[in-house]
């Protein structure tokens, strides 16, 4: 996998991942390959990453602060830098209906590589709430006045292409957090066009109408560049890099490989790959308040049922419990919290807040992903 890194993906639940600041691990071919540390200033704006070593050089002297940022080990420099010089960082994005890759590189140096799962279950939500709200219209009992159309006439995006598009802009501004990112790099994707349908190939196609937003949205802050796949099928064969065939296997060459060559097209470099090391993310699955369950309870109750928050604890915090150790927080009942392992499991639904301490908000889901032998 990586090796002589302060590279640390917290929560994982694979504890292999997990290794102290000066540890090594070692892929099973025993390659060796450097994982660069973030680093911000005072101010928390993104300077150029640093080596692992250096990082631990300041800890021990007290000049910088390590943090974790969504799961990456960074550090926070206590003084005013030497230098702010910063090279140009490209971000690489290779878009997907089930994976997407991310590569932040630079002319000398990859810094990470992120495998992405897509936000692809927002649209059977809305889809099921229609459909609920349409009953309770017609059943025979109290409601509320219906009110009108409130988004009629305005211009908007659906839930769902909103979502799935808005899922790669918030990797992009994580990024952002932790490095001078100056361009963007993205696979153009088109949709499937319909003969003589002009309204549906120009605007009418949900991939086409959210595209032109992500597009949009990027130019605001950082330079866009696009390439059709062809190019970057060009660029992969030219440099003898290969692509897995395994779409939904968590390896950098499922996706990243592709995303690294969007970013070696644009911000330029030797044509190695120096870094095949992964981080795996997944957008959370939150379910909101809705208004009840949808099948009535024991003696025709419908119970509330889902939301966020509960006496100011909040869903996917992560935390540190008495015997259970590093769990989070999924759902809130009448016993107490109900706790979750990293991986998933249910552990307990009735947890006390002075069993536990509260460490930080959890963004995504986190999983380890495997690398090759560069």
């Amino acid at each position: 996998m990586v090796a002589n890194t302060m590279y640390r993906i917290l929560p994982s639940s694979d504890s292999s991942w997990i290794c102290d600041l000066e540890g090594a691990i070692h892929n099973p071919k025993g390659s060796l390959q450097t994982v660069f540390v973030p680093v911000v200033d005072k101010a928390q704006n993104p300077l150029m990453p640093t080596t692992p070593a250096r990082a631990g050089k300041w800890i021990k002297a007290g000049t910088a602060t390590p943090f974790w940022c969504n799961g990456v080990f960074c550090v926070r420099l206590n003084i005013d830098p030497s230098g702010d010089y910063k090279q140009e960082i490209a971000v690489g994005v290779d878009p997907g209906s089930k994976k997407e890759g991310f590569t932040v590189k630079s002319k000398s140096h990859t810094y990470l590589n992120v495998q992405a799962d897509a936000h692809n279950k927002v649209s059977k939500k809305v889809a099921k709430r229609r459909e609920l709200r349409r009953s309770r219209r017609s059943r025979k009992c109290p409601n509320r006045k219906h009110r009108a159309n409130r988004l009629a006439n305005k211009v908007r995006i659906p839930a769902g292409t909103r979502a799935r598009w808005d899922w790669k802009l918030r990797v992009l501004r994580w990024f952002s957090k932790m490095f001078p990112i100056t361009h963007i790099c993205v696979e153009d994707i088109k949709a499937r066009t319909i003969a003589r349908a002009k309204k549906w190939n120009t605007s009418f196609s949900p991939l086409e109408v959210g595209k032109q937003w992500f597009y949009t949205e990027i130019r605001k802050r950082w330079k866009l560049r696009t390439l059709q796949g062809w190019q970057t099928q060009e660029t992969r064969d030219r440099l003898g890099l290969k692509k897995s065939s395994k779409k939904l296997s968590d390896t950098f060459e499922a996706h990243c490989v592709d995303s690294w060559c969007l970013a070696y097209r644009t911000i330029g470099s030797a044509g190695i790959v120096d870094n095949t090391v992964i981080f795996c993310i997944s957008p959370i699955s939150i379910r909101r308040r809705e208004l009840h369950r949808q099948n009535p309870q024991h003696g025709g109750k419908r119970p509330r049922y889902g939301g966020t928050t509960c006496d100011g604890w909040v869903k996917n915090t992560l935390v540190r419990h008495l015997k259970y150790g590093l769990t989070r927080i999924s759902g809130f009942s009448k016993r107490g919290i109900a706790l979750y392992s990293l991986g998933g499991k249910r552990l307990c639904q009735n947890a006390k807040a002075c069993d536990f301490r509260v460490l930080t908000r959890l963004n995504f889901d986190y999983r380890s992903g495997h690398s090759s032998q560069t």
